[in-house]
């Protein structure tokens, strides 16, 4: 398979187009690396060759490397896979350095032919570290187009020469942006940072490349860091600028990870270190701790999870086998909070939009919420005036059910009552074509109750959404008992419209995000009803890698919403009911008038604007205070363990049918602790043996809720993991 094309014109430019056959963008892989150098050789050794131009025969440069090809790395290296992935990647740097020397006397630093890389669109990763190796990089002119490095998203670090590069290009303070917080940008605005060179019209991209080739003197070709004199910008580690640097990338790196996140502080590790020694010596640095970084379990669980399987869900790994669905007309069935942000998403990604309510003024409010968001877009410089006037023309405020004639897909998405919900569903079910789909966005109702209402049940589904819907990136999917496989195609296909991430569970109670989150909230309670206290809980969670702990987390959904919650649970599982310690605290609180951020109080203080002051100390009075507080590492298991254990009944009863659906959802869902690539990951990680042996110590010691499941402790019995692990056999 031929990733790399090469040509020469009669002026002697020769011209290297990347067009990985069968993709949509390119991806780098250790053959395409190959064909790649073998081009510059020819390029380098042919004197009738002035220069070279490096470009895409697609719309956008690359959108990086293929992360499959570095976990194959790994696994070819046999007992010895660092050495294996070290090799590897100085393989890499080696072909980079080519490049960048060009062919030029290493003394003289002249003779060299001038390299340009040339970027039609996005580059992202090796698509950004390519660049950075040739002479001079310009970028067509295309405000959609995104240039960056972001494997810090994934669990990893640049790790092609482009976090030793651009620390050498821009210094460590201004290239701190790229690399440790993966921030991508249009192309003018990366010319502003310094990072590319120049922007020119798209039409003029290949002529203005190989003007600049033509024109290239010697010292255009030389990088700053192989010329004499040469001082990082903003002042090396060991100067006083470059010092106070340091030490503000290392607070901000802790305080942004916990301390759980390894990629961070090798990054970090790495700029330090290599700003002090020669350049090559900088990128054998890099390449040191790449591989460790790679080889850790936290980094290859993120990967795998947050890029190989969250790929695989999001082009549908799960989908039924059943013709296109596309969404052209969607209703939405109340226009609150989750029906304007429904409405929202759909619009933005180009459905026409029927927002209904019961009167002309709540559905007119629910159209503003997308004012306000594309107002504030407009206020970035994200939004246009016609985009924003494109968008709000899609949505159509209305009372009338009859405007819902020729929606494709009905968004219930009114007051959590099942007769409520019904009535809606009749009423749309009068109006809408044969064919369309029904959907609910309940968070707790059943789907196949639900469905009850319908006259066509295996076209009703759940599509739950999570709030804010336009920023949360999950979409839960729930089969009924009776919903089909093309209902399923038509959410399936309907989440990818508005690029969301979806997951397909089967019909239970609280499905499966608020089935494993609950546990978590409660967990956090109950703690603090035992007196633990409520700093120790929050940080143990934030120690674990979650956004928010328990109680935060409580005081930020609301409290009264949870009563109501623990009420219908209790009403519905009658004596098997767990969480009575839980309601002591949570009624309790409601009783006091603290229902969270809403009312101003609850778990926490706040000011008049809505600011957390600190833990309220009327907890401390109604639950005293343990005078010896538990360990941290138990904190942390006891609020891990119920999430993981809620997660593996959930694929035990078949409410999962997928592990990567379980983990993808629970780190998009509710953040759950993302080095661990989710509860089966963290599983994985741990080993099943150990973690049944944790369930065993805190059932004698805490109770029932956390007795192993049947399923793991047959894996700890056979050894098996999830994903399955050299010697070892998946489940």
């Amino acid at each position: 398979m031929t990733e790399f094309h090469y040509s020469v014109d009669g002026d002697g430019v020769a011209t290297i187009t990347w067009d990985v056959p069968g993709k949509s963008m390119n991806v780098m892989s250790f053959e395409g690396l190959k064909e790649l150098g073998a081009h510059i050789d020819s390029a380098l050794g042919d004197d009738a060759v002035k220069g070279v131009i490096i470009t895409s025969g697609k719309a956008d440069f690359a959108g990086g490397m293929d992360l499959n090809v570095l976990a194959d790395l790994a696994s070819a290296g046999g007992d010895n896979p660092a050495q294996a992935i070290f090799d590897g990647i100085m393989d890499t740097h080696h072909l980079f350095r080519r490049i960048e020397r060009a062919g030029m006397d290493p003394k003289t630093l002249k003779g060299g032919k001038p390299i340009v890389a040339a970027l039609p669109g996005t580059a992202m990763g090796i698509g950004l570290e390519l660049p950075l190796a040739c002479h001079y990089i310009i970028a067509a002119d295309n405000p959609k187009a995104r240039i960056g490095l972001p494997e810090i998203m994934v669990g990893l670090f640049p790790g092609g020469g482009g976090t030793i590069r651009l620390a050498f290009k821009l210094g460590a303070m201004a290239a701190a942006p790229f690399l440790l917080e993966g921030k991508a940008q249009e192309p003018k605005k990366m010319k502003a940072a310094g990072v590319i060179d120049e922007v020119v019209a798209p039409g003029e991209l290949l002529a203005r490349a190989k003007e600049w080739v033509l024109n290239a003197k010697d010292g255009d070709l030389v990088k700053p860091w192989d010329a004499k004199g040469f001082k990082v910008p903003g002042g090396a580690p060991y100067h006083p600028s470059g010092y106070m640097t340091f030490v503000g990338a290392s607070a901000m790196v802790n305080a942004n990870t916990w301390g759980v996140y390894p990629a961070a502080k090798a990054l970090l590790s790495a700029v330090y270190e290599g700003l002090q020694v020669p350049f090559d010596t900088a990128l054998k640095i890099e390449a040191r701790y790449f591989t460790n970084v790679l080889l850790d379990p936290r980094s290859g669980a993120m990967v795998r999870s947050l890029f190989v399987n969250k790929q695989a869900l999001e082009k549908g790994a799960n989908r039924p086998d059943v013709p296109d669905e596309k969404v052209k007309k969607v209703g939405v069935l109340g226009a609150g909070m989750m029906g304007a942000g429904i409405a929202y998403v759909s619009a933005n990604a180009g459905i026409e939009v029927v927002l209904i309510d019961a009167s002309q003024e709540a559905a007119e409010k629910g159209k503003s919420y997308s004012t306000g968001i594309l107002d504030k877009g407009i206020k970035r410089g994200k939004v246009s005036e016609a985009k924003k006037e494109e968008v709000l023309g899609r949505i159509l405020p209305t009372t009338d059910y009859a405007r819902l004639e020729g929606c494709d897909l009905i968004i219930e998405a009114v007051f959590e009552d099942t007769g409520v919900k019904a009535e809606v569903t009749q009423k749309a079910e009068a109006v809408i074509p044969e064919s369309a789909i029904f959907a609910s966005n309940t968070s707790t109702l059943p789907i196949t109750e639900l469905a009850k209402a319908s006259k066509r049940q295996e076209q009703f589904i759940g599509i739950h959404f999570f709030s804010p819907v336009d920023k949360m990136l999950l979409v839960e999917i729930i089969k009924g008992a009776q919903t089909g496989e093309r209902a399923v195609a038509k959410a399936l296909d309907y989440v990818r419209q508005i690029r969301k991430t979806p997951i397909v569970v089967n019909d239970a109670r609280f499905f499966y995000a608020n089935r494993c989150i609950i546990p978590y909230i409660n967990e956090g309670m109950r703690l603090v009803r035992e007196g633990v206290t409520p700093a120790l809980v929050d940080n143990a969670a934030r120690l674990l890698g979650f956004p928010v702990g328990p109680l935060q987390l409580v005081d930020e959904t609301s409290l009264d919403l949870g009563a109501k919650i623990a009420k219908a649970t209790k009403a519905g599982m009658g004596d098997a009911y767990p969480d009575d310690e839980v309601d002591e605290v949570v009624f309790w609180m409601v009783e006091q008038g603290r229902l969270g951020r809403k009312a101003n109080a609850g778990f926490f203080d706040y000011d008049e604007k809505g600011k957390r002051q600190g833990y309220w100390q009327g907890l401390a009075e109604q639950f005293p205070r343990r005078n010896e507080q538990p360990d941290v590492e138990e904190v942390k298991n006891r609020l891990i363990l119920p999430q993981v254990l809620e997660a593996v009944r959930a694929l035990e009863e078949g409410v999962l049918e997928d592990i990567r659906e379980g983990d993808v959802g629970a780190i998009l869902g509710w953040g759950f602790a993302p080095w661990s690539g989710g509860p089966f990951g963290w599983v994985d990680i741990k080993g099943a043996a150990a973690v049944v042996a944790l369930c065993d110590d805190f059932e004698a010691r805490f109770g029932a809720r956390y007795k192993a499941p049947k399923l793991l402790r047959d894996m700890a019995a056979k050894g098996e993991s999830f994903y399955g692990k050299p010697g070892q056999r998946a489940a």
